[in-house]
């Protein structure tokens, strides 16, 4: 069995594709690498060249596979569902063109939920007419992604988004079939949403097709929580860590991988905050020496 470990260009704060604050995508491959790791996701389309060329010429330089891409767009605002298939065909072609295996459907942050990140019983609810539509639109993308490119999808929680906490999760999953969607599991954002990963995993592990490790502090999370802090103060403040610094039983992840067999990658994603002054590269590195400390090589 083998598992490998890659990174993604939100770890240097690449989560929008035109946000002039964005490193060259070339030094994320060329750093990426450098941190030792061997494969790398996608980031938002248009944020590396779409020409499947250029882009392949440079991962080949740095030794490096595209993984997967991800469509972090409004699927809980029926206004954006052009918006949202743009990004979803886009994304599967690019993935088609390497070869990339992994479709990440997230639902994007929306200041209807980004103000109760982390507090499930505080948040605003859909009523039944707009969780159909929203559940109907995340099953369109899953299937085109599935049957018409052949790529394997996974719905990804994520906070301060109408798919966030775990009751969502198994909701979403109950009502879509499970050959079209599969699981991307963060353990970081199960973690903020106030639910246990490792419990979660033990229960899903099967549907889990690709996952995304990312830890949180509690001391962070224990303070926002407290204090209601919305999701972008929150990421502002640290919430997202190193891994092995927060409270992600990452040893306890590895071992229910193993025993289900999983086979494939493990993404680190380490939501940062791009204002801050801290070295991406350095806590890529430092991620990737913890992984290895535990025993994914």
């Amino acid at each position: 069995m083998t598992i490998r470990i890659g990174n993604a260009p939100c770890s240097w704060g690449v989560e929008f594709a035109n946000d002039p604050r964005n490193p060259p995508w070339r030094q994320v491959l060329r750093e990426c690498a450098e941190a030792g790791y061997t494969g790398i996701e996608l980031g938002p389309v248009g944020y590396m060249p779409e020409d499947p060329v250029l882009l392949a010429e440079a991962l080949d330089e740095h030794g490096l596979e595209l993984i997967g891409g991800v469509v972090f767009r409004a699927f809980h605002d029926p206004a954006q569902w052009d918006d949202v298939l743009d990004g979803a065909v886009r994304t599967c072609k690019a993935l088609v063109a390497h070869g990339a295996r992994h479709l990440v459907l997230i639902d994007s942050i929306s200041p209807r939920r980004a103000p109760t990140a982390g507090r499930p019983d505080a948040a605003e609810q859909m009523d039944p007419e707009e969780w159909a539509a929203f559940r109907d639109r995340i099953a369109h993308v899953a299937r085109m992604g599935t049957e018409e490119y052949g790529l394997t999808v996974g719905i990804h929680a994520h906070a301060a988004g109408f798919m966030d906490f775990e009751p969502e999760l198994e909701r979403l999953l109950d009502e879509v079939p499970e050959d079209i969607l599969k699981i991307c599991f963060d353990t970081g954002h199960h973690s903020y949403a106030g639910f246990d990963p490792v419990a979660f995993m033990r229960r899903h592990v099967g549907r889990i097709s690709y996952m995304h490790f990312k830890d949180i502090d509690p001391a962070v999370k224990a303070d926002v929580i407290a204090k209601r802090t919305g999701f972008y103060e929150a990421c502002g403040q640290g919430i997202f860590c190193n891994l092995g610094k927060g409270d992600v039983d990452f040893p306890a992840v590895r071992q229910i991988l193993l025993d289900a067999g999983y086979e494939g990658w493990c993404t680190v994603e380490q939501d940062c905050d791009p204002t801050l002054d801290v070295s991406p590269v350095d806590d890529a590195r430092a991620n990737r020496e913890y992984l290895r400390s535990i025993g994914f090589e």
